[in-house]
């Protein structure tokens, strides 16, 4: 098990739990008919969604994406894992938007709809996201980071 932790990826993964509490706290909200309290509840889930996203990419392009470290007869399980875990977050991300703007345009019969199932998204992409952060940095050590740049233009 790693011991030091990387400040920008735990930085990121709490932000992305922090946006999927608060979708939480949101949801309990609107079901207890606080209008108000929900949109405001969502508004913050996104900031924090947004956070997380920009330390996200800004890691992503100038330092890099860290290849899995663990033992090489299970990295086949964790990329599929992390196939996974992109695929929802991607969902998560196109459909929060969707139930935000249709929030926000009081489009409530979409917004009803798409909503839940939104909230569910990005619970299990939140889920998938710590785990995907406890194996890349706490169960084992990271491999190899490259940035974007680098791989790109070489340098």
């Amino acid at each position: 098990m790693n011991t030091t932790l990387p400040i920008l990826p735990t930085i990121s993964t709490t932000f992305i739990v922090l946006s999927a509490i608060t979708v939480a706290i949101g949801w309990y909200l609107i079901k207890q008919r606080k209008i108000e309290a929900h949109m405001k509840a969502m508004t913050v889930a996104a900031i924090f969604a947004l956070i997380f996203f920009i330390i996200y990419a800004s890691r992503t392009i100038f330092i890099g994406n860290t290849a899995f470290g663990g033992p090489a007869d299970i990295e086949i399980y964790y990329t599929v894992f992390l196939i996974f875990h992109i695929t929802l977050a991607t969902v998560g991300a196109v459909f929060g938007i969707i139930s935000l703007v249709t929030g926000y345009k009081k489009n409530l019969k979409a917004h009803r709809k798409l909503g839940p199932i939104t909230s569910v998204v990005w619970f299990f992409t939140g889920i998938t996201g710590v785990a995907v952060y406890l194996l890349l940095y706490v169960f084992y050590s990271g491999g190899e980071t490259t940035s974007v740049i680098k791989a790109i233009l070489g340098f």
